[in-house]
């Protein structure tokens, strides 16, 4: 699944504990020598001190990494682990880089995914509240797809649903009516219209994808689709806020 990632995306992240030093402690954070990373020598101007900071509760962070025993118990020169622990995200962003990203760091991430904890949805107006990682870099994360609501459909594809409306998809909770109405949500089951600007078929002629869309909705709802993922987000889609 590298690379293969979509906002709406529920994901598991996991790393193992590995055995590190603590570098240095203050008012809000605890430093300690990163196992996993290596600087980049041709980053120039930008120059990484080896050491990875993981935030006390007074920096009001929110860190997917966390140390073993707890940050709040370390002082300098401590040996103790980091890690994550199994953690239920879901995706808010993807973005990637041709070339990859000059960071100081080794390897140079070509895709960062922004994902947001359990409970959380996205606001604009808030600074931070995402947390981003690399889902190819040196950091051994675990990625687990939990869930991924309409994966049978692909950004940009076009339906229509049971009551004859024509729709475009552009995300999970991303529809747009071409009548114009703002309201309401597509009804199942879906028939698929147009993929990449293309007419949809199975077959040799046009795009594959009308039978797996087609069977993929003739039971089930759109509601039922939101509930499964709301289930595991434990929060509403963005759409749904005031």
């Amino acid at each position: 699944m590298i690379h293969d990632y979509r906002p709406g995306d529920v994901l598991r992240l996991e790393c193992d504990f590995t055995e590190t030093t603590v570098t240095a402690v203050s008012r809000y954070h605890v430093s300690v020598r990163c196992p996993w990373l290596a600087a980049d020598p041709q980053a120039e101007g930008i120059c990484w001190n080896g050491d990875r900071a993981m935030p006390l509760p007074a920096a009001r962070e929110w860190e997917v990494f966390r140390t073993e025993p707890a940050e709040t118990e370390l002082r300098p020169g401590d040996t103790c682990r980091v890690g994550m622990p199994p953690t239920v995200v879901h995706v808010q962003s993807v973005e990637y880089y041709d070339p990859p990203l000059v960071t100081g760091l080794l390897p140079r991430p070509a895709c960062y995914v922004e994902v947001l904890r359990q409970g959380e949805v996205y606001e604009p107006g808030l600074e931070d509240q995402g947390y981003a990682f690399d889902p190819a870099g040196g950091e051994p994360i675990g990625i687990e797809l939990l869930f991924r609501p309409y994966a049978f459909l692909e950004p940009g594809d076009e339906v229509a649903d049971r009551d004859g409306r024509a729709w475009r998809f552009d995300g999970a909770w991303d529809w747009h009516a071409f009548d114009g109405e703002v309201s309401g949500a597509p009804v199942w089951p879906l028939a698929l219209l147009f993929r990449g600007g293309e007419p949809a078929a199975d077959g040799a002629e046009g795009v594959d994808g009308a039978a797996e869309v087609a069977r993929a909705t003739a039971t089930g709802s759109h509601a039922e689709e939101r509930e499964r993922w709301t289930g595991l987000a434990l929060a509403q889609p963005a759409a749904d806020q005031p």
